[in-house]
């Protein structure tokens, strides 16, 4: 583009020097363009304060994930009474050979902090999903993530059966075919959440894999997926009571370690491909997402169709109505660096 020489010619007449362009750097004090060198400055930029989008929260949806977790935890109890009639004794299997035993003597008190853990994390959750405001739609997910886990749980024990892994454990007896007697176990083993703290768990079987890692791994990545990330110390203090319970059942010798590891793998994989389909739109229409091709993706449509983005993270009182937000949204800042080669 030809510059107006009478504009040029009108600023030289008046002894002022042309204004720089739009997109050029803005004048210093003596009066001359300044350009950002390779590593030029950075420039914050104010952005306005995120809001807590609405979305819908669907109870009714919450209440279907919920069923679905209920009806999965009375077939693992149903399962593990089922299992146990298979299990073979101590004198005719011994336990398999694996090498975290082979190295750490077994500690009697250790499951106990395990459960302490597990019921900690679990108490935590809990508490931080009432206050966020968005709890339908967080519960629903963690209700259809731990009922599927417990179902894929009912599959791997019956499937295959492993003897008991320390001659330590005591199995009860076994009914055979006493079909009242196995309904009064599944209800002690219900009522007693099936915990060893409550002495209501004392069935063999239900070994591959680890109900216990499965409850610690996913309060925890729960807790801090949906807490601010600024709450490093918050995070880091729920990763230690899971880490540590986690290591305390193989101190224990409760569980064959190739049992916390699949139950760890597949609690952690199936939480991260549950959170990028839900957190990542394209993939839900993308003809290249293999995700799409899981059983369980048309659940996922069902229940994410109307969340078209990223949960927020806020917090309301429970009790108040409307629910009144008393913590923003996680704030941002961008920073632009601009440089010229």
């Amino acid at each position: 583009m030809i510059p107006d020489k009478d504009l040029i010619n009108n600023d030289a007449s008046h002894g002022t020097k042309s204004a720089c362009p739009v997109h050029t750097p803005p004048l210093t004090g003596n009066g001359k363009c300044t350009t950002h060198g390779k590593h030029g400055d950075n420039i914050k930029i104010k952005m306005p304060e995120g809001k807590c989008k609405p979305l819908p929260l669907e109870w009714w949806k919450t209440c279907i994930a919920l069923t679905y977790a209920v009806f999965n935890l009375l077939l693992t109890t149903v399962m593990i009474t089922v299992v146990h009639e298979r299990v073979p004794s101590k004198e005719s299997s011994p336990p398999l050979p694996d090498k975290f035993f082979d190295y750490i003597d077994r500690v009697k008190w250790a499951f106990v902090v395990t459960e302490v853990n597990g019921i900690i994390l679990t108490c935590i959750w809990f508490a931080q999903l009432t206050f966020h405001k968005y709890r339908a739609i967080v519960a629903r997910r963690f209700f259809f993530i731990m009922g599927t886990l417990y179902l894929y749980r009912c599959i791997t024990m019956y499937i295959t059966t492993l003897p008991v892994p320390g001659m330590h454990m005591t199995c009860a007896p076994k009914l055979h075919d006493d079909s009242q007697a196995k309904l009064q176990r599944i209800l002690q083993l219900i009522s007693g959440g099936g915990l060893s703290l409550t002495g209501s768990h004392l069935l063999c079987g239900d070994f591959l894999y680890s109900g216990h890692t499965v409850m610690l791994t996913l309060s925890y990545l729960f807790i801090k997926e949906y807490s601010p990330r600024s709450f490093w110390w918050y995070h880091l203090m729920c990763w230690l009571l899971s880490a540590v319970g986690v290591v305390c059942i193989l101190v224990a010798h409760e569980h064959y370690s190739v049992d916390v590891v699949v139950a760890y793998f597949i609690t952690s994989r199936l939480f991260y491909w549950y959170h990028t389909m839900a957190n990542v739109q394209a993939l839900r229409s993308s003809p290249n997402n293999y995700l799409t091709h899981t059983w369980w993706n048309p659940v996922f449509n069902f229940f994410e169709r109307n969340v078209q983005t990223q949960v927020p993270c806020c917090f309301c009182s429970p009790i108040t109505c409307p629910p009144t937000c008393f913590n923003r949204c996680k704030k941002y800042s961008a920073v632009q660096s601009i440089s010229e080669d």
